[in-house]
C-alpha cells in the first residue's frame, strides 16, 4: 500500500517515519509537512520524497499516517478521507467533538479504513493483558496514573504549543481511557474533575460495566515520579497493566499491520476513528468539569 505522512514534528521523526520506512507491506511515498523545508529535512532522512503540495501527496498514495497537532490533524483527516486515503492516525483524534465527529463522517461516507495509535494498545504484552482483564467479569474499581514530565527535563515535546495549551487531559488522558474503557466498558459519565499540581487533572469515571475509575494524568511530573500504571480491583483479585514496551516504532508498525487488515476487507479495528471520538467526547466532559487555569 502506498502511504504518505502529514507532519514533520519530533513524533513524525522518530516514530512515524522509521515505521513507514520499516514496514514490508509499506510503499513509503513521501512526506509533506507545513514548513517545507522541515518536510525536505525529514524526507531526506528517511530516503523519502518531499511533498509541497499536500494535494499532489493524497493522489499518489492509498493512506496516510498523520502527526499533526490533533485540531490540524482532524482537518487533514477529513481532507484525506474525501481523497479516499485511508488513515492512521494519532491521539486524540482531535480536540472538539465538533472535529472528532466530522472525521468519523468522512471516515463513514468515504469508505475507508481508520486507526488511531494509542501506543499501549499496539504493544503485545499490553494487548494480551487488555484482552484478557476485558473477558474477566466482577471488577469493581480501577485507578490509572500516568505521569510525565514532559515539560521539566528534555523532552522533544517540550516545545508543544498543543500540549502547553491542553496539557496533561489531551495527551496523556487519551492513552488511560485507552486502557480502561475496553475492561470495565464505556465511561457512562466523569463524576469528577479536579485539578492537581502544574497541569495535572484528576478525574473520577463511573462506567457502564458497574465500575468505577479514578485517574491522575500530569505532563509536569517529577521526572523521578513519572511513569504510567493501571491497577484493576475485582472478584478476580488484583492485576496491574504489565511494564514491558517495545517502544514507539514497533507499535506503531503493528498499527500500521492494523489498518491493512481493515482496508482490506476486515472489521474496523477496536481503535478507529469512532473510538477516538469516544475518548474526545470523554475528554472534553472532563475539560468542562474543570475551573479555569
Amino acid at each position: 500500500m502506498r502511504i504518505g505522512l502529514l507532519g514533520t514534528g519530533p513524533w513524525a521523526d522518530m516514530a512515524h517515519a522509521p515505521a513507514l520506512r520499516r514496514h514490508d507491506d509499506l510503499d513509503f511515498v513521501g512526506a509533506w509537512g507545513r514548513r517545507p523545508e522541515a518536510a525536505k529535512e525529514l524526507a531526506d532522512r528517511h530516503g523519502t520524497r518531499a511533498y509541497d503540495d499536500v494535494d499532489a501527496l493524497l493522489a499518489d498514495v492509498e493512506a496516510v499516517a498523520i502527526a499533526l497537532p490533533p485540531a490540524v490533524q482532524a482537518e487533514a483527516a477529513v481532507r484525506a478521507a474525501r481523497s479516499g486515503c485511508h488513515l492512521l492516525l494519532d491521539k486524540p483524534l482531535a480536540v472538539t467533538v465538533v472535529q472528532g465527529r466530522a472525521v468519523v463522517e468522512a471516515v463513514r461516507e468515504n469508505g475507508v479504513a481508520s486507526v488511531v495509535f494509542f501506543t499501549t494498545r499496539f504493544q503485545p504484552g499490553a494487548e494480551g493483558w487488555i484482552a484478557e482483564q476485558a473477558a474477566t467479569k466482577g471488577w469493581f474499581t480501577a485507578r490509572a496514573h500516568w505521569l510525565g514530565a514532559v515539560f521539566g527535563g528534555d523532552s522533544p515535546f517540550a516545545g508543544s504549543p498543543w500540549r502547553r495549551e491542553k496539557g496533561a487531559l489531551w495527551d496523556v488522558g487519551p492513552h488511560a481511557l485507552s486502557v480502561l474503557l475496553p475492561v470495565l466498558g464505556d465511561a457512562r459519565r466523569v463524576v469528577a474533575a479536579a485539578p492537581g499540581p502544574g497541569d495535572t487533572v484528576h478525574l473520577v469515571l463511573e462506567h457502564t460495566g458497574g465500575a468505577s475509575s479514578t485517574l491522575t494524568l500530569s505532563l509536569t511530573a517529577p521526572p523521578a515520579a513519572a511513569g504510567a500504571t493501571v491497577e484493576l480491583r475485582g472478584k478476580a483479585g488484583v492485576t496491574v497493566l504489565p511494564d514491558g514496551t517495545q517502544g514507539p516504532v514497533p507499535a506503531l508498525v503493528r498499527a500500521a499491520d492494523a489498518l491493512l487488515a481493515s482496508a482490506g476487507g476486515g472489521h474496523p479495528h477496536p481503535c478507529d476513528a469512532a473510538f477516538g471520538l469516544r475518548v474526545t467526547e470523554i475528554l472534553a466532559e472532563a475539560e468542562a468539569l474543570l475551573p479555569e487555569r
